[in-house]
């Protein structure tokens, strides 16, 4: 037997010896739990105590509780008291603050959740238009139908920008072509319209973001301001009853807690989407501003060719 073989039995030995071990003295301790409840078990007044049945019958007997066990007042109470820590429980049961914090919250995270949905859309179909442009335009279609095509309805960052650069080209050659000493400010002017033409489009993609960002930094804040109150209100209530028992206390603080969960939900999936998108909006950007770059490099070299 080879030395891994032997270390292998060696610890395959040691983890059967230590799971009897442990079965031993898990025995051992549960041993005395059940003496006590045997000792503690409730005896129905005049009936005395019967030994379990034996014989055949006693095999084919089936699994019933013994007469006298059910309890239905101890089952409808546990039944109700479920019910009122459901979610719809323990906003019936809040106060009206409590009630105020939990309906912003909601709609709060609400309308996170359809700005996430909306984003999500809106960036996938940027993508894609964006590609299906790149190639169409780098296919070698002539300026002047990209122009006629997307002057009067620029759908997407790309085509308002290669618009907003035409639009410009134009305007310069309609006295007649530019002088040598014009063609340095036509160049500038052209790159301006571009990068404010980017400046815009960027800004019609970034909308929402910073509802988003509100929502993600104040909403745990909002669900610990009905955190505080519901707990006030729980302490109200201890001291109306003079009573501290788990009944008194438990709910209010339920309820309080509620808050907090309420607005961590609102939260959580505001600040996920948000770093997301942002990330995603500085792509898009720099994608943005490369083919604008090529677009002005292609437009200068126009130029130098009509300037022979």
């Amino acid at each position: 037997m080879s030395k891994t073989s032997a270390k292998l039995s060696l610890r395959w030995l040691g983890v059967v010896l230590a799971t009897l071990f442990l079965s031993l003295s898990a025995g051992s301790a549960f041993a005395p739990a059940a003496a006590q409840l045997q000792r503690a078990a409730p005896v129905v007044p005049g009936r005395p105590p019967t030994a379990a049945p034996t014989g055949p019958s006693a095999d084919s007997a089936p699994l019933v509780a013994p007469p006298g066990t059910a309890n239905p007042e101890a089952a409808s109470a546990i039944a109700e008291i479920q019910g009122a820590f459901t979610p719809v429980g323990l906003f019936v049961r809040a106060d009206m603050v409590v009630k105020a914090v939990l309906l912003l919250l909601l709609l709060a995270s609400f309308w996170s959740w359809v700005l996430i949905i909306d984003k999500s859309m809106v960036f996938g179909s940027l993508k894609r238009k964006a590609t299906k442009f790149e190639s169409s335009f780098w296919s070698g279609r002539s300026l002047d139908d990209l122009y006629a095509q997307h002057a009067q309805r620029a759908d997407q960052p790309f085509t308002a920008v290669v618009v907003a650069a035409l639009r410009e080209w134009k305007r310069s050659f309609e006295g007649g072509p530019p002088k040598d000493w014009q063609l340095a400010s036509l160049k500038e002017r052209v790159e301006k319209a571009m990068n404010v033409s980017i400046q815009r489009e960027i800004e019609k993609i970034e909308r929402g973001l910073g509802y988003l960002a509100t929502v993600g930094s104040t909403a745990p804040f909002v669900g610990l301001f009905g955190t505080v109150w519901g707990i006030m209100t729980a302490f109200q209530a201890i001291a109306a009853r003079q009573d501290t028992t788990l009944a008194v206390v438990a709910p209010g603080i339920a309820d309080a807690l509620f808050a907090t969960a309420l607005g961590l939900v609102a939260a959580i999936p505001s600040v996920i989407a948000y770093n997301r998108f942002l990330n995603e909006v500085g792509r898009y950007t720099g994608r943005l501003e490369a083919f604008a770059e090529e677009f002005s490099t292609f437009l200068s070299r126009q130029l130098d060719e009509r300037a022979r």
